[in-house]
């Protein structure tokens, strides 16, 4: 969880700069994850005083890259990016950094370039949190790992946390994995698409770890239509609301919670600062490699969430509704 010091540093006056202007590019606002991160960080930012201008690519990086250059040509002070294509948006940093203008990495790291920052959570912990809840209910069996797309690190990240996990139950023979792939998008047709491809392979199953939530409901889709008798434990990630009620519903084993108000919290305090022309903070900063550069970034933890838990995560936090969960 990030530190009441990091918190503390948000609010602030901007003494070069009245109305900093944000621009925020994101990859996609069909999944309830990236609309809450975008009226969090919209919120944060008024109250530091500074205006967001929001574009939304729908998942096309070429899109993305033209709302980038208008951007740039409208003249904002700072760029946050949750990039379409990991590799391809080092292009929109190349172009930021023509204009003198610093980019950050929201949440997916932008690869092969010269990076400003990245704020996100510990990608590799949360695959390690999956295949942990799993492996302790289950530690025998029949094991299906269904991640996000390549195009985004965070898949990478994931998969290696999982590995971290499974590996000595692996070499053991304890776990077998009948099935591992990337799905072509983070939503839930490509999960569905996925674990139907699975099945048609393998009748028995015991586990499924996806990488998200989305891709899960696809997977829990497909299970459901099989009529598999056996209760399929399956993972997930960010807590949506029809992820909480699935595993209220038993149809979801756990998801991973990512207090996504605090992210914004952070990447807008760090924008603002950056569009101020000031210092950024290294309290609780790392570095991540992107294949070019060590880029200095801020990992938040996150948490595990299932039905015994529920309670105490992300509806103490209110990130969901109670009665929406349990209707």
């Amino acid at each position: 969880m990030i530190t009441m010091a990091l918190i503390s540093m948000v609010l602030f006056s901007c003494s070069s700069k009245k109305n900093p202007e944000i621009g925020l590019l994101m990859g996609t606002l069909q999944l309830e994850r990236w609309q809450k991160d975008t009226s969090h960080f919209v919120t944060y930012a008024k109250e530091n005083g500074a205006r967001v201008i929001v574009q939304n690519a729908n998942n096309n990086q070429g899109t993305q890259i033209q709302q980038a250059e208008k951007l740039l040509n409208q003249g904002v002070d700072v760029l946050v990016v949750v990039p379409v294509d990991q590799n391809i948006s080092a292009e929109i940093v190349r172009m930021a950094h023509d204009r003198g203008v610093k980019v950050i990495a929201y949440d997916r790291l932008i690869r092969k370039c010269d990076l400003d920052y990245y704020v996100s959570f510990d990608n590799v912990k949360i695959g390690e949190l999956q295949a942990s809840y799993v492996t302790n209910i289950q530690p025998k069996g029949k094991y299906a790992l269904i991640g996000g797309p390549t195009s985004d690190n965070n898949s990478i990240m994931l998969r290696l946390g999982q590995i971290n996990v499974l590996s000595p139950y692996i070499e053991r023979g304890d776990i077998e994995i009948v099935y591992d792939n990337f799905a072509y998008s983070w939503d839930k047709e490509s999960g569905k698409l996925e674990m139907e491809k699975c099945l048609g392979n393998n009748q028995e199953i015991d586990a499924v770890i996806a990488a998200n939530d989305a891709l899960a409901e696809g997977i829990a889709e497909a299970i459901e239509e099989r009529g598999l008798k056996k209760n399929v434990l399956l993972t997930g990630q960010d807590a949506e609301l029809k992820a909480c009620q699935r595993i209220i519903q038993g149809k979801q084993t756990m998801t991973v919670y990512k207090p996504v108000q605090r992210l914004a919290q952070v990447a807008t305090e760090v924008a603002c600062k950056f569009a101020c022309g000031e210092e950024v903070s290294t309290i609780n900063q790392t570095t991540i490699f992107n294949g070019n550069a060590m880029v200095p970034a801020i990992l938040l933890e996150p948490v595990s969430v299932h039905r015994q838990n529920i309670q105490l995560t992300v509806l103490m936090d209110e990130y969901q509704n109670e009665e929406k969960i349990f209707r």
